[in-house]
């Protein structure tokens, strides 16, 4: 992605497009309901988010507050629809710059 966010910073319009945009999906490891679950979030902004989820069929009560909750037969279907695997260090770390993320503590 710096790569990419490098070249967008050199004026290639469709560099700037890709690098604009960013789904992440974590590895799932959180159990419920006796499944694994994974988080899906954008990089960038809501907007964009629920557009993909809506686009891959997950259903608007998956949202909490800055993530969707996937279970993980759906991964690699929302994978093969553009979101990017990553390790959910790196997802938190995205959503942390992103400026998006809910703490758990401001989480009622």
């Amino acid at each position: 992605m710096r790569q990419l966010r490098a070249a967008a910073r050199r004026d290639d319009p469709v560099t700037d497009i890709v690098a604009a945009m960013a789904i992440l999906v974590d590895t799932p490891m959180w159990p419920a309901h006796g499944r694994l679950w994974a988080h899906l979030i954008s990089d960038t902004d809501l907007t964009e988010l629920h557009a993909f989820a809506a686009a891959v069929g997950l259903p608007r009560r998956a949202f909490d507050l800055d993530h969707y909750d996937v279970p993980a037969e759906r991964i690699d279907a929302i994978v093969a629809a553009g979101a990017r695997r990553v390790t959910a260090g790196e997802l938190t770390r995205a959503l942390i710059a992103s400026g998006l993320r809910v703490r758990g503590r401001d989480r009622t």
